[in-house]
């Protein structure tokens, strides 16, 4: 793509960036195919190929731009579906960030928006505030039909049943190996609004990684990665929590070494591993970050390089069920990981389907699926339809976000370490 930018613009550490990005893309339009929001709208400013023509013109004449170009960059999930895709390497989700943030300072958003994120991101990432809404959410339902479509989304994306807060997070911890000596020490990462959704998925990846000799600490000051409130424009606050974790972390790693940071929220672990370029131009954490990056796994990514072979129970009652997988958005393609998991549950005893269309995003996306209901809940309905026709027992996932989007009574999903949990001795999840 040709740009146009004038020297005094690149001077712009960030525009130069986007510059570099703009123009490795070559129209070629092989993202448009494996755009969510495309595939439902049909609208070429809906793709990647449109957002990133809009987006050249925002940050080459930004007084030429109007709220439809906000309009379709808040349409954007942020899947990364399209840089799996994209045969150029265009690293759209660094250009959407720098897109995004160029747009709130040519237009600000209008204050009922404004203080929805700011809402937003003043209680999710905390487990113990973000719990206590769900517990008030019963009365906030009363008023639904007279408050803000955004909070009446809210108050429908919340659970009707209330589960306990997960502790593991609340406090620094060390979970001891079920082995004299410890193959490995890692910190897991016990997430912010996870915990107040479903405290069983640490305790199935505690439990797991104990029986393979692995020593897992939690540090209370890592209480979220930050991935929500960077992808809503809070970026202050993203940086306040993303150096919180590198503080604790960094203390573990000084202290008594650390093989791994575990993240078991697929969202967490796209978040740390690009801590690295998130805060390069922070001079105190720039290398930390780094480092940190560097050290971060998915949980199902430590469960292989260990292997399972050792702690599977055999198989008492006839075959293990059927199960379908769901490929979470930042795992197959923000980590590049998609056969790993499927690998491990089958090897775990599990008959394991792919639905069609496997590569679409199921429309939670953090709070897309409370700032953008009706596109969310479109790809929730074509999502969950490919699921049920697999014909599975149940569904397996890697992210809380689709965890919460997609269970059903009817078709309940799972995370995946919890079924491999329940085939080496622990609950049925």
């Amino acid at each position: 793509m040709q740009t146009h930018f004038s020297p005094e613009q690149l001077s712009d550490p960030k525009i130069k960036d986007a510059n570099d990005i703009l123009r490795k893309c070559v129209h070629c339009g092989f993202c448009t195919a494996t755009c969510p929001t495309f595939v439902e709208t049909g609208d070429e400013r809906d793709s990647p190929r449109g957002r990133i023509w809009l987006m050249r013109e925002l940050l080459e004449s930004p007084q030429t731009v109007s709220e439809d170009t906000r309009y379709h960059l808040d349409r954007c999930l942020g899947c990364q579906s399209c840089m799996t895709t994209c045969p150029s390497g265009v690293d759209y989700i660094h250009l959407l960030e720098i897109g995004r943030e160029k747009m709130d300072l040519v237009a600000p958003r209008g204050l009922g928006d404004k203080l929805m994120r700011r809402m937003l991101g003043m209680v999710i990432p905390y487990a113990g505030r973000f719990h206590m809404m769900m517990r008030f959410a019963s009365l906030g339902r009363l008023f639904a039909p007279f408050l803000p479509r955004q909070l009446q989304a809210a108050l429908n994306k919340l659970p009707q049943t209330l589960p306990e807060l997960d502790m593991i997070g609340s406090q620094n911890k060390i979970f001891s190996a079920h082995k004299s000596q410890p193959i490995m020490r890692v910190v897991l990462l016990a997430g912010c609004a996870q915990r107040a959704l479903d405290p069983a998925i640490n305790q199935s990846t505690i439990r797991v990684l104990n029986q393979l000799g692995v020593e897992v600490v939690v540090r209370a000051e890592a209480h979220c990665c930050g991935a929500l409130t960077q992808h809503i424009g809070e970026t202050d606050f993203a940086h306040k929590t993303i150096r919180l974790a590198i503080d604790a972390w960094y203390e573990e790693i000084n202290d008594q070494g650390v093989d791994a940071i575990i993240a078991n929220a697929s969202g967490c672990g796209t978040m740390v591993k690009d801590y690295g370029h998130v805060m390069a131009d922070d001079p105190a954490y720039a290398a930390k970050a780094r480092h940190v990056s560097a050290l971060c796994k998915d949980i199902s990514e430590i469960i292989n390089d260990i292997g399972i072979d050792d702690i599977i129970t055999p198989i008492k009652d006839g075959a293990r069920p059927v199960i379908a997988y769901h490929s979470a958005c930042s795992l197959q393609h923000g980590q590049k990981i998609h056969d790993l998991p499927q690998n491990l549950l089958r090897q775990a005893g599990f008959d394991v389907r792919q639905p069609v269309n496997g590569h679409l995003c199921c429309g939670s996306a953090g709070v897309y699926n409370i700032l953008q209901p009706d596109m969310a809940d479109s790809l929730k309905a074509r999502k969950k339809d490919s699921l049920v026709n697999t014909g599975a027992d149940y569904v397996a996932a890697g992210n809380i976000g689709c965890i919460a989007q997609l269970d059903d009574t009817a078709l309940p999903v799972r995370h995946t370490v919890q079924f491999i949990d329940w085939a080496s001795g622990g609950p049925k999840p």
